[in-house]
């Protein structure tokens, strides 16, 4: 284990995988002022929308509208989940900073996100990969389903190693590792990093982690005694995933904040106007968020 790192970045995926579980549409002009307040917090990343077909992600139908009128700061890059070649397209023309793509890393699920094996997934992204570089775009990788999936159990560490090189190898500059169902503990982070570890350097990897058993913030832990500075987090503890049944948000990046700050390492992010934020979040929802900090919130104006 190395000693903890003094500075970790945030990467803040709420106005995209926070929000393409939320059954009911929020408005787009609502998205646009979330990401808009996000961007005055300190951050460095925002992932605001996606370009998955919308029939199959309705909430994100107005990724173009969100992505062209958003108010985009020089330094923050503001990045968008792309599927495919046509998605591509979309996205470049919309002036994205990053492309992300995604697959997982076992099958069942692979096949329930994207209709296609593991292998088969592979020259699909090559396509994306390679047009979005000749754009003059970084690509980020996600894997999904690192620790287990709701259809195979527990995926071996290997496997996860395998996708990775795969992904690498097409020219993406980084991968995150999700742990889609949120079922991990410390001990499985552990295992899937050493292993990681051996082929890949930290500042390669970030980490993506559901709260739905409430072992998210153990894991960051475990995976800062790694060496990894990279981690995925929402507002508000928003999100799941569409093929994931029973899969709860994401850490919440105001939970997230604290316990760095509190660690003493640096984020660059101002903890009370994400925590604002969350709670303007919950208000336009109607609903009680699963953060930590929020509910303290909500406590203390009760």
């Amino acid at each position: 284990m190395m000693p903890f790192p003094t500075k970790v970045q945030i990467k803040e995926v709420g106005p995209r995988d926070g929000l393409q579980n939320e059954k009911a549409f929020i408005e787009t002009a609502d998205k646009i002022a979330l990401i808009d307040t996000l961007s005055g917090t300190g951050l460095d990343y925002i992932e605001v929308t996606s370009f998955v077909h919308p029939k199959w992600i309705p909430q994100l139908a107005d990724a173009v509208d969100v992505l062209q009128n958003i108010k985009r700061h020089k330094d923050i890059t503001y990045a968008a989940l792309v599927p495919n070649s046509k998605g591509l397209e979309r996205a470049l023309a919309a002036g994205v900073d990053e492309v992300s793509v995604f697959m997982s890393a076992s099958e069942g699920h692979n096949k329930a996100n994207i209709n296609k094996s593991i292998d088969d997934t592979f020259p699909i992204l090559q396509e994306v990969v390679e047009g979005a570089l000749a754009a003059g775009k970084s690509v980020r990788g996600y894997i999904s389903t690192v620790i287990a999936c709701p259809h195979d159990g527990y995926t071996n560490p290997e496997q996860v190693v395998y996708v990775a090189e795969k992904l690498f190898a097409m020219g993406v500059s980084e991968v995150s590792l999700g742990d889609t169902i949120g079922v991990g503990v410390p001990t499985q982070v552990d295992a899937l990093l050493t292993e990681m570890l051996k082929q890949f350097r930290p500042e390669q990897l970030a980490m993506h982690f559901h709260d739905t058993r409430g072992t998210a913030i153990a894991n960051i832990v475990t995976s800062l005694q790694h060496g990894i500075t990279k981690f995925d987090s929402a507002i508000g503890g928003l999100g799941g995933c569409p093929y994931a049944k029973g899969a709860s948000g994401n850490v919440a990046t105001e939970d997230l904040l604290y316990l760095l700050h509190e660690m003493g390492i640096e984020t660059g992010v101002d903890l009370e106007k994400i925590k604002q934020a969350a709670l303007r979040m919950e208000n336009l929802l109607g609903k009680q968020l699963s953060s930590k900090l929020v509910a303290v919130a909500r406590g203390e104006e009760s």
